[in-house]
């Protein structure tokens, strides 16, 4: 029943911090402790892909490749504008931003459907989507925690990414990224000059996005990644002030 105390808040936020493809689903959290029916998390685009990556039922995922095939809907508006787009009676609102979307709607039993992007800094990751089969909206208070569940959600996606193209022995600092592609470091990268900037470059994006240092190298990381870059060469532009994630919208 929500709201949901702060413990229980706390444990599901924790649950997702220390996933790892096995035991919780990264959807099981949001059910616990928000007022909802069903709930996924996609990735959308270059360069993660477009897929469902967790959907709690069928349905769930339904609504995904809907908004997949017909290339608009909520996920999408929610990560172009990096803001939850929320509609508490979606079948009825009308909305020409996806008019084939909620026509699609039409001959299912989805009453309010909430997404929230997945950003971490100026990179661009997907989306959660979560339905309620009663129309209504979300409480304030369940915005909020969707908005910090889906923040270390994004994390987590992020890491996925990056970890399932690694080859560890050819990854010194763990970009996530295997082989022959750029944003591995070389070895001559990963000597301490090299160290010394990317270090000095995180804690730049650290202070330019507000970010713990944890995530500032993170965000760096797969900028580099999603851009076919070396991590030094990124780090570099950062500390010559070529390149500022403050004002970077998009990879």
């Amino acid at each position: 029943m929500f709201p949901v105390s702060r413990e229980v808040f706390d444990t599901a936020a924790r649950e997702l911090e220390a996933w790892d493809d096995s035991g919780t689903e990264l959807c099981a959290p949001f059910l616990r402790v928000l007022p909802i029916d069903g709930a996924s998390i996609s990735t959308l685009g270059a360069p993660f892909g477009t897929e469902t990556i967790s959907a709690s039922d069928a349905f769930a995922a339904r609504i995904d490749e809907l908004q997949f095939d017909l290339g608009e809907g909520p996920c999408w508006r929610a990560l172009a504008t990096r803001l939850p787009v929320l509609s508490p009676n979606i079948r009825i609102e009308p909305n020409p931003a996806w008019p084939m979307f909620r026509a699609a709607l039409d001959e299912t039993d989805v009453g309010g459907l909430f997404a929230f992007p997945l950003a971490i800094g100026t990179l661009e990751i997907g989306a959660v989507d979560l339905y309620s089969s009663t129309a209504g909206p979300l409480p304030p208070e369940a915005v909020d925690d969707a908005i910090q569940l889906a923040d270390i959600v994004a994390r987590v996606v992020l890491r996925r990414a990056l970890r399932d193209n690694v080859s560890a022995e050819h990854d010194p600092y763990g970009t996530g990224i295997a082989g022959p592609n750029p944003a591995v470091p070389t070895e001559e990268e990963a000597e301490g000059f090299s160290r010394r900037v990317i270090h000095q470059a995180t804690g730049m994006i650290l202070a330019q996005l507000d970010l713990s240092a944890a995530d500032a190298l993170l965000l760096l990381r797969g900028y580099a990644f999603s851009n076919g870059r070396s991590v030094r060469s990124v780090a570099h532009d950062v500390v010559a002030r070529k390149l500022d994630f403050s004002t970077v919208l998009s990879p």
